[in-house]
């Protein structure tokens, strides 16, 4: 069927955010029996080094490839533009290949060292996170073919059956023998990496078939194409007529074997996505590189962490990467707003200022009330002895702060990096390199001076450099035609008050009503939390009509 952008992009995200949670609510319960019951060095070594690993090797082999490959907007039209787009999406095997070697010696020679007593599962667990990387970018076609597509139910089913398989495979052998804790993080994310590209080509075998069927049930039934209307359209749209025609050369190529327009755009994010990547993880890297911490801290900070980064994993990413793909699909990098359809525009403008709006409300939110709750968080996740001591509350209560701007800077930098031209990207690469040494120099001496805490500051200080970066390139933008999106920023005067006044509330049931009753003093946030968003869904009721509008016309629409 013809695709919508906009309502693909907000069904993406609404299955992300179900994704996110469901997934981080797994991953939350296997770290707490880690914490409770393994160790923290343990945890360690797999969230902080392992996962680090992981998380390196894929986005350099794809990040760059991927954001360039979607930029192409007649892909889906053109069905001569699928063979480059293919060959190139195949390049990232190769590239994760070649990567592997140089990180797998970096992670166990040059690292600093891990206790001989975990060595041996640790120098496991790294070949395993580099295989298991490899295969996951041979089912990088048929992922990019789907994303196109806007496949969304495939690309939730398949991602919680990777999460289920990589979980249950490691709880069942960690329950069998606990001290064998990272040969099966090792063994899970092999199985689940097989998941993906049996998953994901299992699917697109079935599909084609059906629609080679229903091709020709549409052919005899009729000659006469504009009867079956969108549907029709839509199986003209998709160029694969085998799941062979997914591998390089499977499409019959009239052009060059790659697209020299799109490996320059393909260059320009590979430069940015090395610094992204550094920007992304620098704690990570410096804990890894430097003694600063040992293993048990760093997990302390991995944990809270992630607590600090829920809204931005279950709320903010899934909203980015939509919005990222809507931008790009709505606003050409090469041409002025002012020479674009000037009803889209507004309609983009419209969407970018109500995120803002959105995410920057959340991240308040969590600032303010988790000033008075991030202790009891962290006693309810890992019980008494991991809260004996004050650092893991004053870490988790800084995050909160990080939580806002990287709300912001989250949707600011992704429409700027969607509608940026090459030239544009180059330029700010070398602000991104400055922003990264910065990042890196605070990291290290904050964290010698603050501890643990530092790292939280370094990042808060590049963000608000990436920050000012961003909206003045969107202020520039839309400067010329009027309109101002980044005012969706700045909160609502009643929400600001009430959020205020809830707070001095929860900050007072912390210190009154908690040391007599946990139980009392959530109920409060609750209540509390209530009574802010009603605040706020009472001074954003246009936003809250509009959704009820679509919704009753989905409803509609179905019956």
């Amino acid at each position: 069927m013809s695709r919508n952008i906009l309502k693909s992009s907000l069904k993406s995200a609404s299955f992300s955010i179900i994704f996110q949670i469901f997934c981080r609510c797994i991953t939350f319960g296997i770290n707490a029996f880690i914490v409770r019951n393994v160790g923290r060095t343990v945890l360690g070594i797999m969230n902080v080094r392992l996962l680090l690993l992981e998380s390196t090797l894929i986005f350099l082999s794809r990040e760059a490839i991927s954001r360039a490959s979607l930029s192409s907007t007649t892909q889906k039209k053109n069905k001569s533009t699928w063979p480059q787009l293919i060959n190139q999406i195949w390049t990232t095997v190769p590239i994760c290949f070649i990567l592997s070697a140089p990180f797998l010696f970096i992670w166990l020679y040059a690292l600093s060292p891990v206790q001989d007593v975990y060595y041996a599962q640790y120098k496991f667990g790294c070949f395993a996170i580099a295989f298991s990387c490899i295969i996951e970018m041979c089912a990088e076609a048929p992922v990019f073919v789907g994303q196109v597509f806007c496949f969304v139910k495939l690309k939730i089913v398949l991602d919680t059956l990777h999460i289920l398989v990589r979980s249950l495979i490691f709880i069942t052998l960690v329950q069998k023998n606990s001290d064998i804790a990272i040969y099966a993080f090792g063994i899970a994310q092999l199985c689940s990496a097989l998941t993906i590209i049996i998953g994901n080509y299992s699917f697109f075998h079935v599909y084609i078939k059906r629609l080679k069927r229903y091709r020709l049930d549409v052919s005899k039934r009729d000659n006469d194409t504009n009867f079956y209307g969108p549907y029709y359209e839509h199986m003209d749209d998709f160029p694969f007529n085998s799941i062979r025609e997914m591998i390089p050369g499977g499409l019959t190529n009239t052009g060059n074997y790659f697209n020299s327009d799109l490996q320059v755009l393909i260059l320009s994010f590979a430069k940015q996505g090395i610094l992204k990547q550094v920007l992304t993880e620098g704690e990570k890297y410096v804990m890894s590189v430097s003694p600063v911490l040992k293993l048990d801290a760093q997990a302390t900070y991995d944990i809270v962490n992630n607590m600090g980064s829920l809204a931005a994993r279950f709320i903010f990413r899934p909203i980015e990467d939509s919005s990222y793909f809507y931008f790009t699909q709505t606003i050409a990098r090469d041409i002025e707003l002012t020479e674009q359809n000037r009803e889209k525009v507004n309609e983009t403008g419209e969407v970018l200022s109500n995120i803002c709006k959105a995410v920057t409300s959340i991240g308040l939110l969590a600032l303010v009330f988790g000033q008075s709750y991030a202790g009891t968080v962290l006693l309810l996740y890992g019980g008494s002895d991991f809260v004996s001591v004050d650092l893991p509350e004053t870490l988790l209560r800084c995050h909160c702060l990080a939580i806002v701007l990287l709300a912001i800077n989250g949707i600011t930098e992704g429409y700027m990096f969607a509608t940026n031209t090459s030239k544009q990207i180059d330029t700010y690469n070398y602000y991104m390199a400055i922003f990264s040494v910065t990042f890196l120099l605070l990291s290290y001496q904050l964290t010698n001076f603050f501890g643990p805490v530092g790292f939280i500051w370094a990042n808060c200080t590049n963000m608000i450099f990436r920050i000012s970066y961003s909206t003045y390139y969107i202020y520039k933008q839309y400067r010329p035609i009027g309109l101002s999106p980044l005012h969706g920023i700045l909160p609502g005067k009643l929400f600001s008050v009430v959020l205020l006044a809830m707070g001095i509330v929860c900050k007072v049931s912390q210190t009154k009503i908690l040391p007599k009753s946990i139980l009392l003093h959530l109920l409060v946030g609750v209540v509390c939390t209530v009574i802010t968003l009603l605040a706020w869904g009472y001074e954003n009721k246009h936003l809250i009509r509009i959704g009820i509008e679509k919704y009753k016309t989905k409803k509609e629409k179905t019956s």
